[in-house]
């Protein structure tokens, strides 16, 4: 399907690795410039050149902490008129929420909620007087479903759900839309679990571990990111401009509900 966004901008927030960068293939793949993020130098440049060398588009690379002012003014720089926002940030690690001070609670808020507002409050204006935009937000599929241990990820992220819940209505009337998508067990480092750094593993460990986690996924199996992206491409495209406020869970049937 030509999804009609060939040419069309796109900043991608935390895209140098894992859903991020399955975002950033696809959008690319549709024909998008793409404006690559990531914390890790070595990963966005490789990210980057591959998007470069596979679908032949303009690729701007830009690193650094999304939820830092400075990074994001950078971002705008690199891309002033975007046509698509990808919202993306990695969530706080699991931890019971008793050890949870001052500090760490609005750090989390900031990372979840108040950073893609920021960039959301940046970019919709512009959008809406040329007349496209799409933006996407990947939060988490425990904005519906509790999950002890990331009580902070999901507090701050169901806080911005219902904070662009009505920003979205403001804006649909010219070809402005505004989505989340709600990621379950998705094939990515966050599933791993703690490990050590450059540690590489094993095909029978990574087949078990996988097997493991995914015993209750309806799919019986792990999604991957690039599928996750190309469901986002899909909202991002010219068919998607009458879907918007929605919160789609991308999780293989693990969230059971019949509404």
């Amino acid at each position: 399907m030509d999804l009609g966004i060939r040419g069309k901008k796109a900043i991608v927030c935390a895209s140098s690795k894992g859903l991020g960068r399955g975002c950033a293939m696809a959008l690319a793949e549709a024909g998008c410039d793409i404006v690559v993020n990531g914390r890790n130098a070595e990963l966005v440049a490789k990210t980057a050149a591959e998007l470069r060398q596979r679908y032949g588009v303009t690729v701007t690379e830009v690193v650094g902490d999304v939820s830092k002012p400075e990074v994001q003014k950078a971002l705008l720089a690199a891309c002033p008129e975007p046509d698509i926002l990808v919202n993306n940030n990695g969530g706080p690690p699991l931890r019971d929420f008793r050890t949870l001070d001052r500090e760490k609670i609005l750090e989390g808020v900031t990372q979840n909620m108040v950073t893609p507002i920021e960039l959301v409050q940046a970019v919709l204006d512009g959008m809406a007087a040329r007349g496209f935009g799409r933006i996407v937000n990947i939060t988490s599929l425990s904005v519906y479903v509790p999950i002890p241990g990331l009580d902070l990820s999901s507090g701050a992220r169901a806080g911005l759900t219902s904070f662009l819940a009505g920003v979205a209505r403001t804006v649909i009337d010219r070809n402005v839309t505004i989505n989340s998508l709600l990621p379950g067990k998705l094939d990515t480092d966050r599933l791993r679990g703690p490990h050590e750094a450059g540690t590489i593993e094993s095909p029978e460990a990574a087949a078990a571990r996988k097997t493991r986690i995914s015993a209750d996924v309806p799919a019986k199996r792990l999604g991957t990111p690039e599928e996750f992206g190309q469901i986002c491409a899909f909202l991002c495209s010219v068919h998607a401009g009458y879907l918007t406020g929605q919160n789609i869970p991308v999780d293989g049937g693990l969230y059971v509900s019949a509404f």
